[in-house]
């Protein structure tokens, strides 16, 4: 697995982040935190962000692969 990534796949995730987990975050009053980035396709399973509430919005902070990194449904 290549532990580093591209402008393009930063971009992929930071678009699926605003799109499907943003809304989620601000339902449950998340002011920052770390999650995998499953969430934008199972190939970034093991890579996480640092988020950070900006206003009524969210920042990724960083990008960061983790081995062990694990999922979590945040359809709660």
């Amino acid at each position: 697995m290549n532990r580093e990534l591209g402008d393009e796949e930063k971009d992929a995730i930071r678009e699926a982040f605003s799109e499907h987990v943003v809304p989620k975050l601000a339902r449950l009053h998340a002011r920052n935190g770390v999650i995998s980035c499953a969430f934008a396709s199972p190939q970034y399973k093991n890579w996480q962000i640092h988020f950070r509430s900006v206003g009524s919005d969210f920042d990724i902070v960083e990008f960061e692969y983790d081995e062990e990194a694990d999922g979590m449904d945040l359809d709660l």
